[in-house]
């Protein structure tokens, strides 16, 4: 936001109603079109991120506040169309996880394939969300012991050694049991929004504006960006869209 001002001339205080304004009309619109969707493999994974201070830094009196500490961004990825029907934001527990896969589960237009990693919290919402309309499997690493110096395994996992395919509900294809697009996904994410970079000054200072910001990325991802592979956008592979949007488009949905 400071660059933009810098850039811009703008005083800050315009920059963040501008951010907020989009945001809003951004997640309105996608949650307006994001129905009655072709989609037929879906992964879903979570991204970590922190808003205010870390979590090890919040004042004994803020703890168990929303949107203070550790903030986790959930998110649902179309394998062929690369498509991200919907995410959310909120804390990595089951209550979450269900809002989160309720929120899918209606915008499907047909029985679907899911996988998500072993975290537990899936299990339950999965569940209650689909019953026992849905394909599901977790895939769950395996990881060796890590003989690195603490330094360079702080950000890093354990070697992998392997993983396990486990069916949970359905008969899901085995072959199609994968979390490499959402974790390619996650990368993306990271990669385009300096609050989701590790060691920096740029993060959320408030849950809100984390949220307007992810809603603007979404957005542009969903309909502006052309993806390499497939050579129009996600919206356009799903048939959401005719065209390559702009970002005059996107600057003209809000009110």
């Amino acid at each position: 936001m400071r660059s933009t001002t810098r850039l811009t001339g703008a005083a800050k205080k315009t920059v963040e109603r501008m951010l907020v304004s989009a945001g809003e009309a951004c997640a309105a619109f996608m949650d307006k079109v994001m129905v009655n969707l072709p989609c037929k493999v879906l992964q879903v994974d979570e991204v970590w991120s922190f808003t205010q201070c870390k979590q090890a830094n919040v004042p004994e009196h803020l703890k168990g506040e929303r949107g203070i500490g550790d903030t986790w961004t959930w998110i649902a990825l179309d394998s062929k169309t690369k498509l991200i029907p919907c995410f959310h934001v909120g804390k990595r527990d089951y209550s979450d996880a269900y809002e989160f896969i309720s929120n899918l589960a209606p915008r499907l237009a047909s029985r679907v394939q899911l996988t998500s990693d072993g975290h537990k919290a899936y299990l339950q919402a999965v569940e209650d969300a689909f019953g026992s309309e849905i394909d599901y499997a977790q895939l769950i690493k395996l990881y060796g012991n890590d003989n690195r110096p603490a330094q360079e395994i702080r950000y890093s996992p354990a070697p992998c050694i392997g993983a396990r395919k486990n069916r949970i509900s359905g008969n899901p294809d085995s072959t199609l049991v994968s979390t490499s697009h959402i974790e390619r996904q996650n990368l993306t994410v990271r990669m385009s929004n300096r609050r989701f970079t590790r060691l920096t000054n740029a993060f959320s200072k408030k849950i809100e504006n984390h949220c307007h910001m992810l809603a603007i990325h979404f957005m542009h991802y969903n309909f502006c960006r052309i993806h390499q592979t497939l050579r129009v956008t996600p919206a356009m592979e799903a048939g959401l869209t005719d065209h390559v949007w702009t970002l005059e488009e996107i600057v003209s949905l809000i009110k």
